[in-house]
């Protein structure tokens, strides 16, 4: 089931964005490309689903990104429906019994309050529309995306007793880390790959999240950070330049999250009195700056991201698979879990 996107109400925005690929193995109509409990779910039964969606839905997105994100949701909601009826049947229930008793019933109510905080959270993406007339699309909204929270919940819950194996195949991108500032072990099962922008308001909302993932997967991870400033962006570049000046000092990731940690301070003196706070040679630094040093390691970075599909800012590759935009730490962890996953296999 997909989440009401307000479509009528607004755009959802997750990132920044400006106005030699390795190819997945070609899967046929008849392959499983998913088992549950055994019984197979053909590609031929989820394109029969996943074909139906809008193109629009995937807004800008690489064709073959795009046939896999709907292929991928497709998938999920016929594993859903599966696990879901085999529930039902387990319990002498029909499904739609089930679904009130297990998820409809457990919805909390939506409160004025929590309409009143999510317009005022909202405020600004909804192109100056009174509370009154959007009042009843974002109860709306606040239902649905309640609901779906806890059937996913009880989805994984199935999942958690059921063998459940998904073997659709995505589409990747041969992304050099070249010899951009890394951390983690060259040997890590995990590559993640990051191109940002320094001046972008989503790549300073997704930094806590790769944090957390960083953490969370230790040196099942190596993690490369490639700079995209967008033209529309003044400071980007001047601020990407100057990172990589303090990376010659071996500074980059403390310069990185000084950056980050001050996003109003991107003036040529501010990114001087980073270095200086830092306790960087100031000469070196400035000369670095000044001279515009490192402007072919950004733009190789930046046709590196373009060559790849990057269209915005945050974007990562995950041993290739694109996720773009400030996503949540849950989406990260499904790629990677399924990474790790299919090395076991």
């Amino acid at each position: 089931m997909r989440k009401l996107t307000l479509a009528a109400l607004l755009a959802v925005l997750t990132s920044c964005s400006q106005t030699s690929a390795q190819q997945a193995r070609r899967q046929l109509p008849a392959e499983a490309v998913a088992t549950v409990g055994g019984t197979p779910i053909t590609l031929g039964e989820v394109d029969d689903k996943a074909l139906e969606q809008p193109a629009s839905a995937f807004g800008s997105a690489k064709l073959s990104q795009a046939l896999y994100e709907a292929r991928r949701a497709a998938l999920d909601e016929i594993v859903a429906n599966k696990l879901i009826d085999a529930a039902a049947r387990a319990q002498g229930l029909d499904g739609s019994a089930l679904i009130e008793k297990e998820i409809t019933a457990k919805i909390p109510p939506v409160s004025e309050t929590d309409v009143t905080s999510w317009f005022q959270a909202n405020e600004a993406r909804l192109q100056g529309a009174p509370l009154e007339q959007v009042k009843q699309p974002i109860r709306a909204y606040l239902i649905q995306e309640r609901m779906q929270n806890i059937r996913s919940q009880y989805v994984d819950s199935l999942k958690a007793k059921t063998n459940v194996t998904i073997t659709l195949e995505p589409p990747r991108q041969m992304v050099s880390s070249a010899n951009s500032p890394s951390k983690g072990p060259k040997t890590a099962p995990i590559e993640l790959i990051e191109f940002s922008d320094f001046q972008c308001p989503y790549c300073l909302r997704a930094d806590p999240t790769v944090k957390q993932v960083l953490a969370t997967y230790g040196d099942k991870i190596r993690f490369v950070y490639r700079h995209y400033p967008l033209p529309g962006h003044p400071s980007a570049r001047p601020a990407a330049e100057a990172a990589a000046c303090a990376g010659e000092q071996g500074q980059f990731w403390p310069y990185h999250d000084l950056l980050f940690a001050n996003p109003s301070k991107l003036s040529d003196a501010d990114l001087k009195q980073h270095a200086s706070a830092l306790g960087l040679n100031a000469g070196q630094f400035n000369s670095c700056v000044d001279t515009h040093k490192p402007k072919a390691l950004v733009d190789a970075d930046v046709k590196a991201g373009e060559d790849a599909g990057v269209n915005g800012t945050p974007a990562f590759y995950i041993n290739g698979r694109m996720l773009s935009g400030a996503q949540p730490y849950e989406a990260f962890k499904r790629i990677i879990d399924e990474e790790l996953e299919t090395r076991r296999r």
